[in-house]
Formats: C-alpha cells, structure tokens, sequence
C-alpha cells in the first residue's frame, strides 16, 4: 500500500493554522509594548524577544515532532510521574488558568471596549456577555478537532494575515515618529529584558501543546508513516516560526516609532490600539479589532482543543467533548477577573516553569548520547528547577534572603537566567556518570 503524504499545499495549511494557533494575545501585545521601551535598542531587543519569542516554540514543535508523541511523552523519560504532574501544569498554565480566559480579554481590552463608553467599561456585564460569545464560538471550532486544519488554517488565518499585513505595510509606508531613547532596564540589558518578556507570549510552552494538535491533524488525513509526520510537522513549524518572526517585526517597529504620536502607554494593548487609529483613523480601529478577535480565537480554540485531548487521554472516562465545555466554561470565569490580573499571576508561574520546559525540550534532541538515562534528565531539571522555583517565587513577592544572597554569585542571575549555568553543570555531570557506568558494563 502507497504512504499518505500531504501535498505541498496541504503542508503549507498546516503550517498556516500552527502560526494561527501560536499568534495570540501575547504575540500582538508584548511587541509594541518592547519596541516602545527599547527605544534605539531595538535590535538587541528584538533578538532576544526572537529567541524565546520564535526560537524556543520551532525547538519545541521539532521536539514534539521527533519524539513523535507530546510532551508526556518527553517528560515521562524523567519517570513518569513527573511526565503526568510536569505536563498537566503545563496544560493547565497555557490553558484554563491563564493562556486560554487570557485570549478572551485581550480580544475585550483592545477589540470591544475602545468602541464602548466609560459607563459600559464600568459595568460587569459587557466583558461577561463577550467571553460567553468567545467561548460559545470556541467550543463550535473545537468540537471536531480533525476540522481545525482546514477550519483555521483555510479560514481565519487569511483575514488574520491580511488585518496585521494593513497595519504593517502602513506603518512602513507612513513611520508615526522617530525612534526614541530606552527606557528602564533596556537602557543597559536590551537583550535580557527581552529574553524574559517573551516568557509572557507562552509559545515555548504553547508548542508544546500543539505538537499533539498538528500531529492528530496531519493523521486525520490519513498520513501514518512517522517519518512523513515528522517532516510535516517540522514544515509547519518553519512556516509559523517564519510568520511570527514577521509579525514580531512588525509589531515592535510599529511600537518603537509609536512614542511620539501615541505618548508611553502602560501596555501593548493599548499602543497597538492607538497606534491603528494614527495609521488609519477610525477604521484603524476596526481593523486592529478584527486582527485581535481573530488571533486570540484562533488561539483559544488551539488550547481548548489540545487541553481537552490531553485530558481525556488521563482520565478517559469523560468524553473530549465533556473536557471542551468544561474548559470553556472554567475559563469563562477566570477571563472576568481581567486582563491585569491574569498577567500579574501568570508571571510567577511562568518563570518557574518556562527554564524546565527549555531544558527538558533541549535534552530531547541529543538524549541518545546518554542512553536516555533518566538521572541525567533528574539532574539537569532538579538544579534548574531549584532556581527558576525561587525566581518565580520572589516574582510573586515570596523572597527568602538568604538563598537570594546565594543565587546572586550565579552567573547571568542578575539577568534574569541564572538557571542556565546550573542545567548545563547538571547536564554534564550527568552525561560524565552515564559513560562511566557504560564503561563499567
């Protein structure tokens, strides 16, 4: 019997619908907010909001792809306990707790209440009323989740790139100022602060999540060699690391020409926002508002579909659709808590999980060479995990003197990534025991 393999063409839908599931709220709020306090130091910047920001979620999908599962699959070669309670954090962080209600008020903040009066923005009800339509909508895309390729990627993903292409080809054409000084800690450590604000986009993790999506939707169109799999889903995953990159330049020029038409905003959102109405008048902001509506529900059906799938593969008494409404409607409540609110409590937790996943997603593609010893593994997470648990502990407030007076010797602790040295040192201690206990054998 011949293989299935995807046309060029279905390849390339595929690849369209994983960048509509990446671009989301974070992907539109965070550039503009970077390119207006990196000022003149946008290049530093940009590259390292690049790095975690496009580069750590293409090294995800290629992990997802290569092991050719999800990530319990990965986090299972630790043990797998850890691979259940790792990757149930992960899902329930990107998903019902702050990636999934984070869509919906994004979409709110930025889509829906620029055009309400203040008396309306007071009140409970409009952002009520709006995440149950964005939800109701979510859970119509996610029923079938072998129809998000041609449902997202045919789709929404076309008016998404046209909306955003309007705002960046306009921005080029008709700058909105000129670029301005840093401000803040992207005075002296661009690179860095930009490293870590692309924590907040989630897409390292979001890959992660994903993988199993696009992997099912390749499948669902009766491709099963796993090779095939493999160079589809690393295809695709160039095609949305390519268009995010794109999107990210956009967005952070938009934000770093912005200060002097648009005056320091507190937040990406409401730069972008602005910024559309500089560039296009009123119609600016229906434009910007569909850009939003239609990046953050492309996303929110991604998580819900890939939280739900996840779910039901644990604890398979509950049908996936059972797990879709549930998340749902759980992320309808938490989305009322607004968008303030959700930043500030994802933050801790993001900076406590995002170096495990980096690590973890890094082991994967070179675990061959140590026999894929799970002590090797334990080592390197322990010692990270011992530092980014306490980051983003101290983030939240939690601050334990003594051990932060000791994380401080750490190299690049001051940058935000101290992590790095010990994963490395755990790394190599753990590789050095594997060979010699090959050796010994």
């Amino acid at each position: 019997m011949q293989k299935r393999t995807l046309s060029l063409s279905e390849s390339i839908t595929v690849g369209l619908m994983l960048f509509a599931l990446f671009l989301g709220a974070g992907n539109i709020i965070f550039p503009p907010y970077l390119g207006q306090l990196a000022g003149d130091n946008i290049v530093p910047a940009i590259i390292g909001f690049l790095l975690t920001g496009v580069g750590l979620p293409l090294l995800g999908i290629l992990a997802i792809a290569k092991a050719g599962g999800d990530l319990q699959t990965i986090a299972g070669r630790v043990h797998p306990v850890f691979g259940i309670i790792f990757t149930s954090i992960v899902y329930l962080a990107i998903g019902p707790f702050f990636g999934i209600p984070r869509t919906a008020t994004v979409s709110f903040e930025i889509g829906i209440a620029p055009f309400l009066s203040s008396t309306a923005n007071s009140s409970f009800w409009p952002l009520f009323i709006f995440t149950l339509i964005f939800f109701t909508i979510t859970v119509l895309f996610s029923i079938n989740p072998s129809k998000l390729v041609d449902r997202i990627g045919k789709i929404l993903t076309p008016i998404l790139i046209l909306v955003i292409g309007l705002l960046a080809v306009k921005s080029l054409l008709t700058p909105m100022g000129e670029i301005n000084k840093p401000i803040g800690n992207y005075k002296t450590d661009a690179f860095f602060e930009s490293f870590l604000q692309g924590y907040l986009t989630m897409d390292a993790i979001a890959a992660l999540v994903f993988g199993i999506v696009i992997i099912e939707a390749i499948r669902s169109k009766g491709v099963e060699d796993k090779n095939s799999i493999l160079k589809t889903t690393a295809f695709a995953g160039f095609i949305a690391a390519a268009g995010l990159g794109l999107v990210y330049l956009s967005l952070s020029y938009i934000g770093v020409t912005s200060v002097d038409a648009v005056g320091l905003q507190d937040n990406g959102g409401a730069i972008i926002a602005m910024a559309s109405r500089v560039l296009y008048g009123e119609m600016g902001g229906l434009i910007i508002a569909a850009a939003i509506l239609f990046a953050c529900l492309s996303t929110s059906i991604g998580l819900v579909a890939a939280t739900a799938q996840f779910s039901h593969k644990i604890f398979p008494r509950l049908s996936y659709l059972t797990y879709v409404f549930i998340y749902a409607g759980f992320s309808t409540i938490i989305a009322n808590a607004g968008l303030t609110q959700l930043i500030a409590i994802s933050l801790p937790v993001l900076l406590a999980i995002y170096p495990i996943a980096i690590v973890l997603v890094v082991l994967s593609f070179f675990d061959r060479s140590f026999d894929r010893k799970p002590y090797v593994y334990a080592l390197a997470l322990s010692l990270t995990a011992i530092i980014s648990i306490f980051d983003g502990l101290r983030s939240a407030g939690i601050s334990f003197n003594g051990i932060d007076r000791a994380f401080q010797f750490l190299p690049l602790h001051a940058q935000g990534i101290g992590w790095i040295v010990p994963a490395i040192a755990g790394t190599l201690i753990g590789i050095v025991i594997a060979r010699l206990d090959k050796r010994n054998n």
